[in-house]
């Protein structure tokens, strides 16, 4: 006989890391249908669950409104029928979030010369060392942000 484990609101956000709030608010806009709850009408939460909790998160995270995330867990209730549009969500969320990576990384290469730019200029004692530097001495894994920083 399997027993099965309920969590109370409290205990399943502290499981995703999350505010207790966070699932209430999930639970208001319909994105829970699986949430089963008590005869005092108090929510409990199973192991399984989480998994689901885990791909509300997922999808919040790649920036999905509550909106589309409730038509995807509705797709997820109505069965296989869906699985279509289930996967083409899921394909065109993954590229969105490819291009935000792609987009952070450039950021993240401007910053790193930067922050290169700026220990050099202090180890100098003044920033118009760079006016003098010749392309060379800028280390290579920076040439392409300088050049971004430089161009309109």
């Amino acid at each position: 006989m399997e027993i099965i484990m309920f969590y109370t609101v409290g205990e399943m956000a502290k499981k995703m890391g999350v505010a207790p709030s966070t699932l209430r608010y999930y639970d208001k806009e319909g994105l829970l249908p699986f949430v089963e709850r008590s005869g005092g009408g108090i929510r409990m939460f199973k192991d399984a669950d989480f998994q689901w909790l885990s791909i509300i998160e997922c999808l919040k995270k790649a920036g999905l409104p509550i909106k589309e995330i409730k038509t995807f867990m509705d797709w997820c209730m109505e069965g296989d029928n869906t699985i279509d549009k289930r996967l083409a969500l899921m394909q065109e969320q993954r590229d969105i979030v490819k291009k935000q990576i792609a987009q952070m990384q450039d950021t993240l290469a401007i910053l790193d010369y930067k922050c290169w730019y700026y220990e050099t200029a202090r180890e100098a004692g003044t920033c118009k060392i760079h006016d003098s530097l010749p392309d060379e001495a800028v280390p290579s894994e920076f040439a392409a942000a300088k050049e971004k920083t430089q161009t309109l």
